[in-house]
């Protein structure tokens, strides 16, 4: 399974670092990242494989979640057809 992880907020250091760390500890594979920082905000999107992961989507999303308020930052994640069911024209 696939799923979709979206980061947004005020840029600082650090941010790439605490969410790629939550996903690697929990066996997630970032399979493509994009990020970018437009006029002092910081933006990521990433692609993961979520077929190893050693907890549910739904547990991992809270980690996150629980990761960005710590870091003033927001992050959803979203089951790769919903995003792409969301976002098709």
């Amino acid at each position: 399974m696939k799923a979709i992880v979206t980061v947004i907020g005020k840029d600082k250091p650090g941010i790439i670092a605490k969410v790629s760390t939550c996903l690697a500890e929990n066996n997630v594979n970032i399979e493509d990242i994009s990020q970018t920082i437009m006029q002092g905000n910081f933006t990521m999107i990433m692609q993961c494989g979520f077929e190893n992961a050693s907890l549910s989507l739904k547990e991992i999303k809270a980690k996150l979640v629980e990761i960005g308020e710590q870091i003033g930052v927001s992050i959803h994640v979203q089951h790769e057809d919903i995003f792409n069911a969301m976002h098709k024209i």
